[in-house]
């Protein structure tokens, strides 16, 4: 089987009040003082708190913006091992966090109207140098997801192979209605606005790796990018180990939805490698229809239709997941992931994602700050206490 492992990004909040503060890089730092006494009480399970060696595997940086943190996760082999690291993970970051009086919430875009503050250090300042307000104002969270591969070149024909799928991931994790204090209409705002950047979004059928890195230069020379971090994909060859990292996710609330999902890609990916090995030449649709696709769902995520790579046709959302399902029933199965992947897929399609839970939340006060809450609860498994009165509405 393949390893996979889950890079998890989260905006940082306040304890009591729930806006935005910039302590990403400070709790990063206190995340390294740490010991497992200082977590305890914290939200941690005992059986996650047992295993206490897995800490050292987990990886707390700072993001381009001081109010995100992400979290990496070490690589897994199953479902389960899968939910415990990114639930350990989540709690390492929200111990660090409670230490400088803030939380971290899976939200994928920025539920306040405030304004962020960029990183300190050479690359944030030059990024932020080169792309302006996009740089500026570009805070949002997403989930990136690394499967292993033998070779460049097997990752190179995965890319080609998954790409008419990745809407898909898209639209069961879309987390991310509210921007910057208003209710966007969107399932998932935040990859609308990702894909103001140069290099965001879906690519082109490759089949090499020679014309992967001739693409990867031409972006470079070009100035769309700062340097090959900033090749923003859909899905992409990582730079630092030897894995394919698809990148089209948001942050997910629930921990359980976010190892589904991530158990679905490393599917996915082994599904496309397979097809290579048999000669399956890759789906010849346009980047521009994908485009399209992506769009739709994340203007509406599961709620209407998705496009299908079978005939290209938009077909009702349950009726694409299941083809995804189908197609990638029978690694699902070699992994021993396919009941925990098929409940939570069924979970998502029938009460919504993230973003339904967000409107939900919103709607019974109008208030922001419950919104935040809710969040909050679902991303450490916590009871919801009684809530105090708003600090915030929403804009016109």
């Amino acid at each position: 089987m393949r390893r996979f492992g889950v890079e998890e990004e989260f905006l940082v909040v306040e304890a009591d009040s729930l806006t935005m503060v910039p302590l990403g890089e400070d709790i990063a730092v206190q995340h390294r003082r740490m010991g497992p006494r200082d977590i305890s009480g914290a939200g941690v399970a005992r059986g996650l708190l047992d295993r206490w060696a897995a800490r050292s595997q987990h990886e707390l940086e700072p993001e381009l913006h001081q109010e995100q943190l992400e979290v990496a996760g070490p690589p897994v082999l199953t479902f389960g091992a899968q939910l415990d690291s990114i639930r350990m993970g989540r709690a390492l970051a929200d111990a660090a966090a409670r230490e400088s009086g803030a939380r971290v919430v899976a939200l994928a875009s920025p539920v306040w109207r405030q304004e962020p503050h960029l990183t300190h250090g050479d690359r944030a300042r030059e990024i932020g140098c080169d792309f302006g307000l996009l740089a500026a104002e570009q805070l949002s969270c997403g989930t990136h997801v690394h499967v292993e591969v033998a070779s460049r070149q097997e990752g190179v024909q995965v890319l080609d192979r998954i790409r008419p799928w990745l809407h898909v991931l898209l639209a069961l994790s879309a987390n991310s209605p509210f921007w910057y204090g208003q209710d966007s209409d969107f399932a998932s705002f935040r990859y609308q606005s990702w894909s103001r950047w140069p290099t965001a979004g879906p690519s082109d059928v490759l089949g090499s790796v020679l014309a992967y890195d001739c693409r990867t230069r031409a972006l470079l020379r070009a100035g769309a990018a700062t340097d090959t971090g900033m090749l923003y994909f859909d899905a992409r060859l990582s730079d630092h180990c030897p894995t394919v990292e698809v990148r089209i996710a948001d942050v997910c609330p629930d921990a359980r939805h976010t190892a589904g999902i991530a158990a679905l890609t490393r599917a996915l990916v082994a599904t496309a490698a397979r097809q290579w090995a048999l000669g399956e030449a890759p789906s010849q649709a346009s980047t521009a229809q994908l485009r399209a696709w992506a769009w739709h769902a994340a203007r509406h995520g599961l709620g209407e239709t998705l496009g299908t790579p079978h005939g290209g046709a938009q077909l009702p959302a349950p009726e694409v997941v299941s083809q995804l399902l189908d197609l990638v029933m029978p690694d699902l199965i070699d992994a021993g992931d396919a009941d925990d992947v098929t409940q939570v897929v069924a979970d998502i399609v029938d009460t919504g994602s993230g973003a339904t839970a967000q409107r939900a939340a919103f709607a019974a006060r109008r208030e922001l700050r419950d919104v935040v809450a809710a969040a909050l609860r679902l991303t450490h498994g916590e009871r919801p206490p009684d809530e105090p009165s708003s600090l915030g509405r929403l804009s016109a």
